[in-house]
């Protein structure tokens, strides 16, 4: 594994809590980056962590945010108001072709990593859906079988120039030999009724992939667990200039050794404790050992989609269905 990422940092929930047999998990998050517009080296360098993963004993394990496909950071893919640039349209060929196609030969690879490493993996990837790019979440069940993937349904700013926008069909809250888990990315996470669909889904492993390094990230994350008295799993990826190609134009600087994506990633329990991270400044991961019976603790006195929840006042409805462009009748 590349950098620092055999460093784990690993602590259990309740660790003061007297000594009793106890059912529990060891769960991940990975925070590296990708190599940029290099989809094959990405992916060696994911069978690495998994491999890793693998030998620490982890049963779910979360990828960044963009992970296999990359993240352009600081590209502008040469868009003005009422004006696009042939150079910007080949930095969005390059990017349209390192994205992969959901089932495809790429899926096919992780399935196996996944299969052989026996884990639950969430990763981000991009999408590729004839012309359209997707910044989709995909979940991978122990066996390697694709079990979920979901859409962004709202790319934030600049990114909606260059990905689509999901619909309410990728929604799954998926069962897993861990728990229920279901993903939402990046600024997602800010949509509360999104977050509000989840829990009443029963979510139980929040996973939250990203590429927001801010300050107030863990911040998020923290009233996310305690809102939801879940597990958040949050992995943000670590990027420097290494990662992208020398033709790369980068607003940030040439310097290799500049980060660009400086990572945050953490995991916390349901009543808001940090078990993990968050680590700035290098690719890492983050494991922690956890008690599922955590999450029943949580709700015992808040369920913000049972008794907490007042029903007779709010009501929250979610279109699940497909929304294809073109729809086919026969006749």
């Amino acid at each position: 594994m590349s950098r620092a990422a055999g460093c784990y940092a690993t602590r259990a929930t309740h660790h003061d809590r007297r000594r009793r047999a106890i059912p529990t998990h060891r769960i991940a998050v990975v925070q590296a980056g990708s190599t940029l517009f290099d989809t094959p080296a990405t992916l060696d360098r994911m069978a690495r962590h998994v491999a890793a993963l693998k030998d620490a004993g982890v049963e779910l394990a979360v990828f960044p945010e963009a992970y296999v496909g990359g993240y352009p950071k600081g590209l502008d893919f040469g868009a003005r108001v009422g004006s696009r640039t042939p150079a910007g349209r080949d930095d969005f060929a390059r990017y349209h072709a390192a994205a992969i196609t959901v089932p495809g030969p790429e899926t096919a690879r992780i399935g196996e990593m996944v299969a052989a490493a026996g884990l639950t993996l969430v990763t981000g990837v991009i999408e590729r859906d004839d012309g359209t790019l997707y910044c989709t979440a995909l979940t991978f069940g122990p066996d390697g079988t694709l079990i979920a993937r979901h859409r962004k349904l709202m790319p934030t700013a600049s990114e909606r120039l260059i990905w689509g926008q999901g619909d309410g069909s990728t929604l799954p809250v998926v069962d897993t030999p861990v728990g229920r888990v279901a993903a939402a990315i990046c600024w997602e996470n800010y949509m509360p009724a999104l977050r509000q669909y989840y829990h009443a889904a029963g979510v139980q492993f929040y996973c939250a992939p990203t590429v927001d390094d801010r300050d107030m990230w863990p911040v998020s994350m923290r009233h996310i667990a305690y809102e939801g008295r879940c597990f958040v799993l949050s992995a943000c990826q670590f990027m420097t200039r290494a990662d992208a190609p020398a033709d790369y134009d980068c607003i940030q600087g040439n310097d290799p050794a500049t980060v660009l994506i400086r990572g945050g990633s953490m995991i916390v329990s349901p009543l808001g404790e940090v078990l993990a991270g968050p680590v700035y400044g290098a690719e890492a991961v983050l494991v922690a050992d956890i008690d599922p019976g955590d999450i029943a603790r949580g709700k015992y006195d808040l369920d913000v989609a049972g008794h907490y929840a007042r029903p007779d006042i709010f009501e929250l409805r979610v279109d699940t269905r497909a929304r294809p462009p073109v729809r086919a009748t026969d006749g």
